[in-house]
């Protein structure tokens, strides 16, 4: 990780990592206030946590380092799978079927735009 860059992470998010990297793809290499909008706007579940994390990352880059909201862009984004929960249902003759709930790591990177 990038000491010019500001990060903003969530772990253990309750929702797989295949399911955020759909919406990832959408606001890579964007704006944070034109990614902010796509965001508000995916009816999807990965579109809410990606829109909660990157509000933390704004907020972490105008608090702690002063940088204007307008100068940042998305520079680094990644959800990576996190430890599976893992249950059972049963099945016939005594057998038991797995069930995996699947999580995942989710960072985001803001940079400054030169101009």
């Amino acid at each position: 990780m990038n000491k010019s860059i500001v990060y903003s992470k969530l772990k253990d998010s309750l929702t797989s990592a295949k399911k955020i990297r759909i919406v990832m793809d959408l606001v890579k290499d964007k704006d944070v206030n034109f990614a902010e909008r796509i965001l508000d706007f995916h009816p999807s579940k990965g579109a809410r946590i990606l829109s909660k994390v990157l509000k933390s990352a704004i907020a972490n880059a105008e608090n702690n380092l002063k940088i204007s909201r307008d100068s940042l862009y998305i520079s680094e984004i990644f959800a990576n799978e996190a430890s599976m929960l893992k249950r059972g249902k049963p099945g016939s003759r005594g057998n038991s079927y797995p069930i995996l709930k699947r999580r995942s790591h989710v960072v985001i990177g803001l940079s400054e735009r030169t101009k």
